[in-house]
């Protein structure tokens, strides 16, 4: 298997970092721009697991946190229950004078899921995390 480059959102956010690595570790404020992850718990080696959707017949996403340094840096790895593949994401976080986060996000690993499934394709994170970094977290962390 070839390995291919990883994904990367690299964004400006208009909110403190305090406020953007709130977002990313604390369960109730995930729900809002993320997923709902009931056991997410921002330690390290602490494992999650969630589905997209309420009637739980999407894939179960599985993570575990492999990273973690505040407010700077959060890592885990992710795959899903029952199918081949595994990958990590990693967000940092890197303030700047005026107040503003620069966010960036790498995903790399996606080539291990299964090629046949287009909803784990390259092509289907790279829609899916621009929605979640640059529409969803961007709305919710600036209103």
């Amino acid at each position: 298997m070839t390995k291919t480059p990883p994904i990367i959102i690299d964004t400006i956010i208009n909110a403190p970092v305090k406020k953007v690595w709130d977002a990313l570790t604390h369960r109730r404020q995930m729900k809002h721009w993320f997923f709902d992850i009931e056991d997410f718990i921002p330690e390290f080696g602490a494992e999650f697991e969630f589905y997209n959707d309420a009637d739980k017949k999407d894939y179960l996403h599985k993570g575990k946190i492999t990273d973690m340094v505040l407010e700077q840096k959060i890592g885990y790895d992710w795959k899903y229950d029952g199918i081949e593949g595994d990958s990590h994401v990693t967000i940092e976080l890197h303030p700047d004078l005026e107040g503003k986060t620069r966010l960036k996000l790498k995903h790399s690993g996606t080539e291990s899921f299964p090629a046949y499934d287009n909803n784990l394709s390259r092509a289907s994170f790279e829609k899916g995390w621009d929605q979640i970094i640059n529409h969803n977290l961007k709305n919710y962390l600036e209103q």
